[in-house]
C-alpha cells in the first residue's frame, strides 16, 4: 500500500434548520472543490441568536482530503 498524505481544512456550514443540515451544506459546498475528500468530522456546534430566538445552526467541520502534490 502507497503512502498518503492528507490535508486538512476547517468549514463552517449554516442553516436555518438544523446542525445536521449545516454540516451537510459544509460537506456538499466542499465537495465541489477538493478531489477526494475522506473524512468529515464536526468540531464544535452553535447557534446564531437575535432577540433570544435561534436564527441560525453553525456546525464547525474539519473535513480532510487526499494531498495531490505538483
Amino acid at each position: 500500500m502507497a503512502e498518503s498524505v492528507y490535508k486538512i481544512i476547517e468549514l463552517v456550514g449554516t442553516s436555518a434548520v438544523s446542525w445536521e443540515d449545516a454540516a451537510k451544506n459544509a460537506v456538499e459546498t466542499a465537495s465541489k472543490t477538493p478531489r477526494d475528500l475522506r473524512i468529515a468530522e464536526i468540531t464544535k456546534l452553535d447557534m446564531k441568536l437575535e432577540e433570544g430566538k435561534v436564527v441560525a445552526y453553525r456546525a464547525r467541520v474539519a473535513i480532510s482530503f487526499k494531498y495531490q502534490g505538483s
